[in-house]
């Protein structure tokens, strides 16, 4: 990984836009970040990791608070990180989220996060050409690309102040959570995880494979009635109770057989008696039956007497039902005539029928005098509606009139809103130039930003021409810089050519020549050295050419992003559309002027029409009133007639209607006296034919015949006695004479209930010997499934408890426990194995460092009290030939010894993870702790380390060291912001 750019603004103490041109930066290989306390120079490293994973190291990232708080309201956030990984150029822009003022009003208005990615050169294969611009894809291919994550990144790329230090001095588990979380050996940890979880699943197999077997063995007992002693062996116990209960269902089958067949015998004797009793007892019922109809002979005669004279009343019974028939007609007559009476009060309803006839008539004559009254009565009505309807209209009017005086006093506020609404089209008129201008000028804008992504291309393609400049004129220098390193290799080897032993040096002096150069095999002469010059420099004159060009496209779109300000291209539509809306209110406004003058003169001209329409409305109420007057007074006089011929009533309807009611109660009155006359007559005729009917009878009079009578229900009953006598009689003598009964004897002794107990007692037997053959074939068929279960779960359990015993011994060894000799876990293993790679990688550095005093010294011992080894780390002080704590180092030996751990550690993390080849390396803080030795023996080794092709950037404000590094970047603060110089 190669840094190339960076740029930041509003960021930490960065007020403005600050640029770094590593390129530039890094020509030698190394070079210092300095600047006073609080200048920003962590800040600059934090941008650096923010760019690439979007947070920063430590607790800084925890404050969330990353724009410079003096920022202008008008500058966005934002990190811009141009680098090559895996041989791939790109570009990453990043925005935190942060709070900004509003551009308009009070308050401030939340920016989101942001993130994109852009590839400057060759897209590698499954990414788009276009880049990336979703956050977790961004986080994600950069993950990818450096093959480490931003924890792994900040302890390797960037080595912070003072925290190797306390890794240096840690204890073991401190220094095992760093290094799980740099050589992320999860995946060792959920390998161990896995066998634990793996027993633990066939630990819950095997016992239930146990449980299993347990309960059908409890099943078994529970069939046999007895468990298992301890020590036998249950295979054997099993197998002895399978014989025995196969030979108790033998004898009891045996049993059952003899019983069934004395049972069948016992049942056929009793059969046979059942049968003899039941012919006896049969002759004995139909003996007594007869006997029993003998001794009811005399009843039966009496029936038959009973059953006769019910038939003969019959007849006097009819007649009897006539006579009451007209009884309760005669009544019905005489309540008829009572109800009529009552209802004709006033009247004499004893009278004569000719009398009351008489009377209805006159009544209906009064009727008709009063009908010819109708039609006036009639019109009276009519009239009276016409008064309420002149009334109701002259209310109408009067409201009318009231309403056009309301619109004649309301009229000067109508005609002064009129004129108002007219002033606002003027007014309109007057805007509609400034409405149109602020259309055109929202176009424009508009415009210019749907120029700005062809500028940006253009930016791009101009940057990107300047970077590929930049790496042709860094690979001519690279070139010139190797020709001349080899020419000045060529000419220290023909100096060496003369040198004599003995003889000084020409150029040191010195007599004694340990190590002359030996010849290079392909000199580089003056030539090929000008020639490289000569292409060097006019890679330099692109180089310029190609930066003047991507400055002034910078610049073409600084100008259009200016312009545009930070609105967006859908911002702007959407204020032009909002003008252009405004506009044609506007518009549309100002064209109601000549309709609003009109409506204003139609209302100054209105007054004169409302005061015409309220005298017209006055002369037609006056008119109205008089009409109203005289019909009036033709209703008072026609009421006084309708009243006199209405009398009590309350109309001359009613009066009428109530003659005619009188008139149809007297006629009812006299048709119930004639219905009551001629029920009388019927009623003695009736009387007469019931005497006649009793005669004819045969009986003495009407009370003996009716004494005599009987209902259907005892009639029915009658017969039915007399013919289920007759049917007894004749059954019994049919059972008699059969041929079944004939030799009987009702006499006979059976003996029946000595073969019906000898019966129950066999099937009693049978019975009990049946059910112990069933149980005992039930037991033996569930000791056979049993079993068959049974000895399966034994044949499964051996092989599920042998893998189970394996498996827990592998497990215990891979957490650390059983046979592991060691007592590691596989995590620990393999920690143990990587800080030992570290201490190997650290040692090289820390030898060359201290002179080759200290050296580190990885131990894999367990600690005390059985705690787990593998993680301790010490050093070898090579001047006592003992081992030593590293917290018994000096301040100095610490930064050596943590520094050189560092280096070791980023190797290793680098080579293990697969990640990109780390070019650029940062160092922060700690030099001052060395003296001038020492801190030569540190930048020779990291002289070693850019002469492998890394660029390295020493954070420090060390005096001493601005003066051995000639490339620096100096931070300076101020209270308008911190600015970045470089400074060569």
């Amino acid at each position: 990984m190669r840094l190339h750019r960076l740029e930041v603004s509003a960021f930490g103490p960065y007020r403005g836009t600050e640029r770094v041109d590593f390129d530039a930066l890094g020509a030698d290989g190394l070079f210092l970040l300095h600047g006073d306390t609080g200048a920003g120079k962590t800040s600059l490293l934090d941008a650096v990791a923010f760019a690439l994973y979007g947070s920063v190291p430590g607790v800084r990232d925890e404050a969330k608070r990353l724009r410079c708080d003096t920022a202008p309201d008008n500058l966005a956030t934002s990190i811009e990180l141009e680098l090559t990984v895996q041989g791939h150029r790109l570009r990453i822009q990043r925005s935190p989220q942060y709070e900004q003022r509003k551009q308009r009003g009070e308050g401030y208005t939340t920016r989101q996060a942001k993130a994109s990615l852009t590839w400057l050169g060759d897209v590698p294969g499954g990414q788009p050409a276009e880049g990336l611009t979703r956050i977790p894809d961004v986080n994600q291919t950069v993950q990818r690309l450096l093959g480490m994550t931003v924890h792994q990144f900040t302890k390797v790329v960037m080595l912070p102040q003072g925290e190797f230090a306390n890794f240096l001095r840690a204890e073991n588990a401190e220094r095992e959570q760093l290094l799980e979380k740099l050589f992320g050996t999860e995946r060792f940890a959920a390998v161990e995880q896995w066998f634990v979880q793996r027993r633990r699943e066939r630990g819950r197999v095997l016992e239930a494979h146990n449980q299993q077997a347990r309960e059908v063995l409890a099943r078994v007992a529970q069939v046999v009635g007895q468990d298992p002693e301890d020590g036998d062996d249950q295979r054997i116990w099993l197998e002895g109770w399978e014989k025995q209960l196969t030979a108790e269902l033998d004898e009891a089958r045996r049993n059952r057989t003899e019983l069934a067949r004395q049972r069948d015998s016992a049942e056929q004797t009793l059969t046979a008696r059942r049968e003899l009793a039941d012919k006896v007892r049969r002759v004995r019922n139909a003996r007594a039956e007869l006997d029993a109809l003998e001794q009811q002979r005399a009843e039966h005669d009496q029936w038959r007497r009973e059953k006769d004279a019910a038939e003969r009343a019959l007849s006097v019974l009819t007649a009897r039902r006539a006579v009451a028939g007209a009884e309760t007609e005669l009544r019905q007559s005489a309540e008829e005539v009572q109800a009529a009476a009552d209802r004709c009060s006033g009247v004499d309803t004893a009278a004569e029928l000719d009398q009351l006839r008489s009377s209805a008539a006159a009544q209906r004559e009064r009727a008709g005098a009063l009908a010819e009254l109708l039609p006036e009565a009639q019109q009276q009505e009519t009239d009276q509606a016409k008064i309420g309807e002149f009334g109701r209209g002259i209310e109408s009017d009067e409201q009318a009139a009231q309403e056009l005086a309301d619109q004649r006093a309301a009229l000067p506020e109508r005609i002064t809103a009129a004129r108002q609404r007219l002033d606002e089209a003027k007014q309109a008129e007057a805007r509609r130039e400034s409405a149109e201008a602020k259309v055109e000028e929202l176009a424009e804008l508009l415009s210019t930003a749907r120029e700005l992504p062809a500028a940006q291309r253009n930016q791009e393609q101009s940057a990107q021409s300047a970077r590929r400049a930049l790496d042709e004129h860094q690979q001519a220098r690279d070139l010139l810089l190797d020709l001349r390193e080899r020419r000045l290799a060529g000419m220290a080897a023909e100096l060496a050519d003369g040198l004599e032993t003995g003889q000084p040096c020409p150029v040191c002096g010195s007599a004694q020549h340990p190590a002359p150069r030996e010849a290079v095999a392909d000199p580089v002469g003056a030539d090929d050295e000008e020639r490289a010059q000569h292409a060097e420099q006019q890679a330099q004159s692109r180089r310029e050419t190609a930066a003047k060009a991507e400055a002034d496209a910078r610049q073409y779109f600084d100008r259009l992003r200016e312009r545009v300000g930070e609105r967006t291209e859908a911002e702007l539509a959407a204020e032009s559309a909002a003008a252009a809306e405004d506009r044609d209110a506007v518009r549309k406004l100002a064209d109601q002027a000549a309709a609003r003058a009109d409506d204003l003169a139609e209302l100054e001209g209105s007054a004169e029409r409302l005061t015409a329409r309220r005298s017209e409305l006055d002369a037609k109420i006056a008119a109205a009133r008089s009409e109203l007057a005289a019909l009036q007074d033709t209703v008072d006089r026609r009421a006084a007639r309708l009243d006199e011929a209405r009398g009590e009533h309350a109309g001359i309807a009613e009066h009428r209607e109530h003659l005619l009611d009188q008139a149809g109660r007297l006629e009812r009155l006299v048709t119930a006296r004639i219905a009551r006359d001629e029920a009388e007559i019927r009623l003695e005729r009736q009387r007469a034919a019931l005497a006649e009917a009793a005669t004819e009878a045969g009986f003495d009079g009407v009370d003996e015949a009716l004494a005599a009578g009987r209902d259907e229900a005892r009639r029915a009953e009658l017969a039915e006695g007399l013919a289920e006598a007759e049917r007894r009689r004749a059954a019994a003598q049919s059972a008699l004479g059969s041929e079944e009964l004939f030799g009987v004897d009702a006499g006979t002794e059976v003996g029946l209930e000595a073969a019906a107990e000898a019966a129950t007692a066999a099937r009693e037997a049978a019975e009990r010997a049946m059910a112990t053959e069933q149980r005992l074939d039930q037991r033996h068929r569930d000791l056979t499934d049993l079993a068959k279960r049974l000895r399966k779960e034994w044949d499964e359990l051996g092989p599920a408890k042998a893998e189970y015993d394996e498996l827990d011994a592998l497990t215990d060894v891979v957490n650390g426990r059983g046979q592991n000799a060691r007592k590691m876990s596989l995590r620990s293993y393999v920690l143990a194995a990587r800080l030992e790679e570290v201490a190997i990688a650290g040692t090289r550095r820390l030898q060359r460092m201290s002179g080759g005093r200290y050296s580190f010294v990885h131990s894999d011992a367990a600690g005390a009290r059985g705690t787990r080894g593998g993680l301790g780390l010490d050093v070898l002080d090579d001047y006592s030939g003992r081992t030593r704590s590293a917290k018994t180092l000096s301040g100095g030996e610490s930064f050596m010894a943590s520094l050189s751990l560092a280096l070791g550690l980023a190797d290793v993390v680098a080579g293990e993870s697969g990640g990109a080849l780390l070019d650029t390396l940062f160092i922060d803080e700690g030099f001052g702790t060395l003296d001038a030795n020492t801190l030569d023996l540190v930048m020779d080794t990291l002289d070693e380390l850019r002469a492998g092709g890394r660029v390295i950037g020493l954070v420090s404000h060390v005096d001493e060291m601005r003066q051995r590094i000639g490339m620096r970047l100096r931070i300076r603060k101020s209270r308008a912001g911190s600015t970045i110089e470089l400074d060569t």
